[in-house]
């Protein structure tokens, strides 16, 4: 008997010692640059500790506080379907969850293929699409709807998502009452605050402001998101060329650092409160002066910033199912591919931005399709193979002898189902698939999202919940 393992395909560049490398790097900037922080109670908290402030908001950190910051973050945070204590986006080891992203002012429609605004009918469609894609694990809003009132959007969008799917929710807000909002009206299918401590069915996105500055809003959100104990990625953005220096190293080591000195004010206000690690290095296409999604040091980026992620035992956020491509074309779909797999390859927990078009200014419901088609390939690729007696299959090889045939053996009818069975791609002959229409990728993509579209209903939210939720809404 062979025993068991499964050979698996990964994707590493940084060593321990390279990792600490950053991290030492990181350290420097906070003990001798230091960042400014724009929020009383963050500054008073830091006031009790051994941090140095100057100039009235200018911090400086020694190691120590960071090391402490580290080891109070749990390594591992469960997100779990809505109104349940089932566990769907596991944030923990190499587990992998992929979701949207958020807010785009475009829609590319697929039954027009125009670019228009986005609205409430978009949002609705688009968020019961992800509901319906067992390949997505978490939802984000995917667009800020032209037609909803200008005021407490944020808090109408949510109510919207929370409507329509299941999956966690990952989502963003203006300032400290949206946030409040939000997180009382995710808990009240959840069954109270306290249940939706133990079972969180969201997480919120916001970020820093690169360089090495913490604004007034961004903290607030930060420090009340600790208080509840409900889980929070607080992302820099550090731009290459633009607000960070032209390099991947000196890109990830100031956006570390971003990290780390967030992760201090979160632990401070709740030690051992959920928190995620990620950050968005990128760089400027100095040509077109854009922030670019679709290229090869994107990539790159993300595989660092997942590696330094693991370093610290933190859950990761991470990026795929981009392009900078205006429209769902052979460019967006090269884009989505790579992207997916480097995800894969890293084992980044939290993969957001799924169907973003021209660099995440423009939602594509076709995009959102032919990504999870390009998940599901790549999870299959991913899992690796099982190296074992079944699979050895010396048995059968031998019954089967020189000359014979697998196709009526029992190995064959226990395994065929373990290869990968697409349902966008095609694999007729030329006489098959002229005789079927000629349809080519795009037009089977097409018709595959609007009969998904037209056809899912979302489990829906009870009667009362659906009442309380609109009393929440009403009230703030």
């Amino acid at each position: 008997m062979t025993p068991g393992i499964t050979i698996i395909p990964r994707l590493n560049m940084l060593t321990t010692e390279q990792c600490e490398a950053v991290h030492l790097a990181s350290l420097e900037i906070l003990r001798r640059t230091g960042v400014r922080i724009y929020h009383d109670e963050a500054l008073r908290l830091l006031n009790e500790t051994d941090a140095v402030i100057t100039d009235e908001n200018l911090v400086r950190f020694p190691p120590g506080m960071i090391e402490w910051a580290c080891s109070q973050a749990p390594s591992r945070i469960a997100l779990c379907k809505r109104g349940t204590d089932e566990v769907v986006v596991p944030l923990e080891a190499m587990q992998v969850n992929f979701g949207t992203g958020s807010d785009c002012l475009n829609y590319l429609d697929p039954y027009t293929g125009f670019h228009r605004r986005f609205t409430v009918d978009d949002l609705i469609k688009s968020v019961q699409l992800v509901d319906a894609l067992p390949e997505l694990d978490f939802c984000m809003s995917m667009g800020i709807p032209s037609d909803l009132e200008a005021t407490n959007t944020y808090r109408q969008q949510f109510a919207l998502m929370l409507e329509n799917t299941s999956k966690p929710i990952v989502f963003v807000c203006d300032d400290l009452a949206d946030c409040e909002t939000i997180v009382a009206m995710a808990a009240v299918p959840a069954g109270g605050i306290d249940a939706l401590r133990i079972n969180p069915t969201l997480l919120l996105y916001s970020e820093p402001t690169t360089p090495l500055q913490h604004s007034q809003t961004a903290t607030a959100k930060l420090l009340y998101m600790a208080e509840q104990q409900i889980p929070i990625v607080h992302s820099p953005a550090p731009m290459m060329g633009g607000t960070a220096p032209m390099s991947l190293a000196g890109g990830l080591a100031l956006g570390n650092a971003e990290v780390l000195s967030s992760l201090v004010l979160h632990q401070l206000k709740h030690p051992g409160a959920p928190f995620v690690y990620g950050q968005g290095l990128h760089h400027i296409d100095m040509k077109t002066t854009i922030s670019v999604y679709g290229a090869p040091e994107y990539q790159i980026a993300r595989v660092l910033v997942a590696e330094m992620g693991r370093y610290y035992g933190l859950p990761t956020w991470g990026y795929a199912g981009h392009s900078d491509s205006c429209t769902m074309d052979e460019q967006a779909a090269a884009d989505s591919a790579f992207s997916v797999l480097i995800a894969l390859l890293t084992g980044t927990n939290l993969v957001h931005d799924v169907g973003y078009l021209e660099a995440g200014l423009t939602t594509s419901p076709e995009m959102i399709v032919f990504t999870a088609e390009m998940i599901a390939m790549m999870r299959q690729f991913t899992q690796g193979i099982p190296l074992d007696s079944e699979t050895l299959a010396l048995e059968v090889i031998h019954q089967v002898g020189p000359g014979g045939e697998f196709m009526s053996n029992d190995h064959t009818l226990r395994h065929y189902r373990d290869m990968w069975m697409p349902t966008l791609f095609s694999r007729q002959r030329l006489s098959e698939w002229s005789a079927s229409g000629s349809l080519r990728l795009g037009q089977r993509l097409k018709d595959r999202t609007i009969s998904i579209m037209e056809a899912y209903n979302p489990q829906p939210l009870s009667d009362k919940t659906r009442e309380e939720i609109s009393y929440i809404l009403n009230q703030a």
